[in-house]
């Protein structure tokens, strides 16, 4: 698309249903939709669901940042959050705010069941930092990073992009009992990304949406599904399919790709839950057998929640004395569940193989 070509007109949902229910769509949907009824189900298997939520939401926030070339280490950003909150790096903070929203997200969901305009709006203000809303400005538009060539033109006009996200709402709340629901996530992926709403972290905050939608519609239960890794390994495809389906209006190939995403992504989220389960047994056994008088559930749980522990985590936890809670980390670390490190004044105890089991 050149600079004189004119902006392709976004329009309201839903889109003909022929267009995005083909034979292809439907078989490929039945196998999405089987993956993650699986993954719900092992997901329950977990004892204590915040451990899987905080490892998995924290892996899909340095994802999730990564598409948008913001980059940070696993390392920096438990340190961020366990000890050192305020000389962080910019794109640490970043991650650490798109963490937060999701948590936001989440709550928004379960207190309300719904999401409104509003919403969406305070979750990208939580991812940026700032406050500065829909866009009102014209002059936004969407360029390949090599050519600097202009590969899409979204709504200009404040008015416009209002009526849109309004249409998008409706749409994203309401329980369609004949369209498979992970056929609708691909059209309102598709819809938000292409309404572009804010001026900074669209891709981001759609991301978000993708979740709690699955969410508002039983699909699963925690927010533990998240689609930017397979994102990030068919970044081209993603981008190339998102514009072709804005130039041509078909939506086979769009639809496709990100019911295979939600398929991929089930299956490996199923095996990394599979190995942490795997880890804490071992953990939970070796700890019995090595260290019993120290042993508590709870306290093996803790290291599988918050991967760099540190005594003020432990003392919380089991309500126990500082010396106490040293003890049992120090205990703990001799016995190789855990490793530490000296971060500034603080001590952190590294559950180094969950770390790994998360980088994989």
């Amino acid at each position: 698309m050149g600079q004189n070509t004119p902006r392709f007109k976004l329009e309201l949902l839903p889109p003909p249903r022929e267009k995005v229910e083909t034979i292809e769509i439907l078989r490929q949907t039945n196998k999405s939709t089987a993956a993650l009824a699986e993954l719900k189900g092992i997901a329950k298997t977990i004892p204590n669901q915040a451990m899987l939520i905080n490892a998995i939401v924290l892996q899909e926030a340095k994802d999730s940042s990564e598409i948008e070339n913001i980059i940070t280490t696993q390392d920096e950003l438990y340190k961020a959050l366990t000890v050192n909150k305020s000389n962080i790096s910019a794109e640490t903070k970043e991650v650490v705010n798109y963490r937060r929203a999701i948590f936001s997200g989440f709550d928004i969901v379960k207190k309300q069941g719904f999401i409104r305009v509003n919403d969406i709006i305070s979750i990208q203000q939580e991812l940026v930092d700032n406050t500065a809303g829909i866009r009102s400005m014209p002059g936004t538009v969407l360029k390949n990073d090599k050519t600097g060539e202009i590969v899409y033109t979204p709504p200009q006009d404040k008015t416009e992009i209002l009526e849109l996200l309004t249409n998008f709402i409706r749409h994203y709340n309401k329980i369609d009992h004949d369209l498979s629901p992970l056929i609708n996530l691909a059209i309102l992926h598709y819809q938000f990304e292409s309404i572009h709403p804010f001026y900074d972290g669209n891709g981001r905050t759609g991301r978000i949406l993708n979740i709690l939608y699955l969410i508002l519609n039983e699909l699963i239960d925690v927010p533990i599904l998240y689609l930017s890794s397979f994102i990030i390994d068919n970044k081209p495809d993603y981008y190339r399919l998102l514009n072709r389906t804005n130039h041509d209006g078909k939506w086979e190939d769009w639809i496709m790709f990100m019911l295979k995403a939600v398929e991929s992504t089930s299956k490996n989220t199923i095996l990394r839950i599979t190995n942490i389960k795997n880890q804490l047994d071992k953990a939970i056994t070796k700890v019995q057998k090595e260290s019993p008088k120290i042993y508590r559930k709870e306290l093996v749980e803790l290291l599988f929640e918050q991967p760099y522990s540190k005594i003020d985590f432990v003392v919380n936890r089991l309500g126990v004395e500082r010396k106490a809670a040293s003890r049992y980390l120090r205990e703990l670390e001799e016995i190789g569940v855990l490793e530490s490190q000296k971060v500034g004044r603080e001590t952190l105890y590294i559950n180094k193989e969950l770390i790994e089991i998360l980088k994989q």
